[in-house]
């Protein structure tokens, strides 16, 4: 292969893989600028010593027709390695954080950026540039996209007294089917266990509410109810 068309690949590779990159560590993210051309590069550098490798041994089959039996070419084992490997990587960019996860984007913005240095390696180069583009268009026009109509829940817990248990749980169910809000945990605590809340019992309510729907909004209307007195936003 020659010098130029090696020099060529590397570089799409780290244009690419620096694309995507910038998008990760503009939004602070674990894995960013230089690790994905990183990864897109190491990528690059396997598929072309495969190709090499390939080439070598069909060369050596030209030469020596007896070999053509004993030389063996498999063009997808060190690929299959390189993706099995920054699944590792993968997942050391995601972390676990009171419940919830994070850091699954940029891991899989790293398996896909390697799939991509493997493509331009191998010298498919509108395959690597076409994914380039798109990795980058969901990572970039796509979040805003979701962020404006694929509206996600936040998670709010609130903890309410109340003199009346049937009356306020009544109550409270009506106007959260109402607003489309999903209870997702209910504990109950009574007057013993309480003693801030002599006058009545108190639940905690863990629920998803959609991002249109203020919390201040829901104290509010809960406490409109007579038989509750007293609505609150437990901070974890």
């Amino acid at each position: 292969m020659a010098v130029n068309d090696i020099l060529f690949r590397l570089v799409l590779a780290v244009l690419i893989g620096g694309a995507i990159g910038y998008e990760r560590e503009f939004k602070n993210r674990p894995a960013g600028f230089r690790t994905h051309i990183l990864v897109c590069v190491g990528a690059a550098v396997v598929s072309l010593i495969q190709s090499e490798m390939a080439e070598t041994a069909m060369n050596n089959i030209i030469l020596h027709p007896e070999l053509k039996d004993v030389i063996k070419i498999d063009y997808a084992r060190l690929g299959a390695q390189v993706i099995t490997g920054v699944g590792f990587l993968g997942a050391g960019t995601i972390l676990h954080d009171k419940g919830s996860i994070k850091g699954l984007t940029t891991a899989a913005s790293l398996w896909v950026v390697a799939c991509v240095g493997l493509a331009i390696g191998m010298g498919y180069y509108t395959i690597g540039v076409l994914a380039g583009i798109s990795i980058v268009l969901v990572l970039g026009v796509f979040k805003k996209f979701q962020n404006r109509f694929i509206i996600q829940p936040d998670i709010v817990k609130l903890q309410i007294a109340y003199n009346d248990k049937k009356e306020a749980l009544e109550y409270i169910d009506s106007y959260f089917m109402r607003k489309g809000i999903k209870i997702k945990n209910i504990d109950f605590y009574f007057k013993n266990d309480c003693e801030d809340y002599l006058e009545g019992d108190v639940c905690l309510y863990t629920i998803e509410v959609p991002k249109t729907i203020k919390a201040s909004n829901i104290i509010s209307r809960l406490s409109r109810s007579g038989c509750i007195y007293s609505v609150e936003v437990i901070e974890d």
